[in-house]
């Protein structure tokens, strides 16, 4: 009978230690994430709703422009229709970044105290 390859899977360290995952993250310089708890989820689940919001307002700007579209008279009426649309997707899109960075900023910040960078 001809020997099979053994094949050596490693161990990798979470599977021995469940804990050293995280140990590893705060020597990364993530510090105490234990706690961060309840708040960071929160955060997060805030920033999930806005990301949610903002894609539902911005189906609902894409439904009226198809309906002006289907309503246009002229090629110029056209024109200006989809460069409203442009600038106003633009302009959306740059204040929702905006305002993800300073959430996502915000959920890293210690409670009641400074900034952790």
């Amino acid at each position: 009978m001809a020997d099979k390859p053994q094949t050596h899977t490693p161990k990798t360290s979470s599977s021995a230690d469940p804990f050293s995952t995280m140990t590893q993250l705060q020597k990364a310089g993530f510090g105490n994430m234990m706690g961060m708890g309840t708040a960071w989820v929160e955060a997060v689940s805030d920033m999930s709703a806005e990301v949610a919001d903002f894609m539902a307002e911005r189906l609902k700007e894409d439904v009226k422009v198809q309906h002006e579209i289907l309503h246009c008279k002229n090629v110029a009426n056209l024109q200006h229709i989809r460069a409203q649309f442009v600038q106003k997707a633009i302009d959306q899109y740059q204040a929702e970044t905006s305002k993800l960075v300073e959430m996502g900023t915000n959920a890293f910040k210690l409670p009641d105290g400074p900034d952790r960078t």
